[in-house]
């Protein structure tokens, strides 16, 4: 069955765009940029999340012993981002395509601000036919600066842009319901809402020159699709993996799109990292906003403790009294009038039901 995706964000990992020995790999390039051509050329947006650019620093310059793993993940980032995006251009321009380097870090989503900036960054690329070159700025990002990895940045950028679908190149064939070296796993078509239990047959295993893992590409496809983005896993060292995959034609994991989110839920649903505080509520709440199909708002009544000191429009975090996160939100007051409000009947809402994600944690 054929996809007819428009917009379409391609990630594409570390492990697809390096050879065993850790070098580049420029064939492989060459061959996912030809296929993202054609993609361009049948009139589809693209966005690419590559990562890679460490690995073409390796091809480029040696790191003394002595120097410690973020100054060389740093120097070897740094490097070798211009070898990245230097091969980009050359590749694309081979079919009169302009390519764009956009390089982000976590903090760049910290504020609405920051946020809507970059969308009209993209946005203004996308409309002059340039093709967007997304990787995060390892050159400043160390430790908690970090995304978890590129997976978790072209969820942002999906979500962001609105996408149809997110295309995940990984080293797998998908989401398997078991080991995946195991012949007797097999890979899991079509992942839903109503999926559970990730953690017990998903691998915790991180790739070999990625830094993150399986379970963290479930979690965030969970949320993506959750906003009403399709996500497929496949293997991006599969021959014409785009065009096959979107011709239905291969094997991979998708994670069915749920119903659509606003642009402002989609901003608030990737913010948690920045929540100012915590409100936990009480089962009657709980019930109230996850067990009815109508939209609605988280009441004072409902709300047994306030964590933190937040202001009016920052994001908070919405607990439950096992501490379990039942989802986002933006606050409507400020933590001095909420905790003033705590527990009481007919007062404003705290969190407006437009401006709540609802987003418990992945089993």
């Amino acid at each position: 069955m054929p996809f007819s995706y428009k917009r379409i964000i391609v990630k594409i990992g570390s492990n697809v765009l390096t050879q065993e020995n850790g070098m580049p790999d420029e064939a492989r390039m060459q061959h996912l940029v030809e296929q993202i051509s054609g993609l361009k050329k049948e009139g589809k947006e693209v966005i690419v999340v590559s990562s890679g650019a460490v690995a073409a620093g390796r091809s480029l310059i040696r790191i003394s012993e002595k120097t410690d793993a973020v100054s060389s993940r740093q120097l070897l980032a740094s490097v070798g981002q211009v070898k990245l995006i230097h091969t980009y251009a050359n590749l694309f321009s081979q079919h009169q395509l302009v390519c764009a380097q956009v390089l982000v870090t976590k903090e760049d989503f910290r504020d609405r601000g920051h946020y809507l900036n970059m969308k009209n960054c993209f946005q203004v690329l996308l409309q002059n036919n340039v093709i967007p070159i997304v990787n995060e700025n390892d050159v400043i990002s160390v430790t908690e600066l970090m995304f978890t990895d590129n997976d978790e940045l072209a969820g942002l950028i999906a979500s962001m842009l609105n996408a149809d679908a997110l295309l995940i190149l990984s080293n797998v064939n998908g989401i398997y319901n078991g080991d995946p070296k195991d012949p007797a796993s097999t890979v899991i078509k079509d992942i839903d809402a109503s999926t559970t239990g990730f953690a017990s047959f998903v691998t915790t295993q991180r790739s070999q020159f990625g830094r993150g893992g399986m379970i963290t590409k479930c979690h965030m496809a969970r949320k993506v699709a959750q906003l009403g983005i399709a996500v497929h896993i496949a293997n991006g060292k599969t021959e014409n993996v785009l065009q096959r995959l979107l011709n239905g034609e291969i094997e991979n994991t998708r994670f069915l799109p749920d119903k659509s989110a606003s642009g402002k839920k989609k901003w608030i649903a990737h913010s948690g990292t920045f929540a100012k505080g915590v409100v936990r509520i009480n089962a009657g709440a709980k019930t109230a906003l996850c067990g009815s199909q109508v939209a609605k708002s988280l009441l004072p009544v409902g709300v047994v403790q306030i964590e933190g000191h937040f202001q009016k429009g920052d994001i908070v975090k919405l607990v439950d009294e096992q501490n379990h996160q039942i989802g986002f939100g933006i606050a409507e007051y400020g933590s001095e009038k909420a905790l003033e409000r705590l527990g009481q009947q007919k007062q404003k809402p705290l969190v407006h039901y437009d401006y709540l994600f609802l987003s418990q944690e992945l089993e």
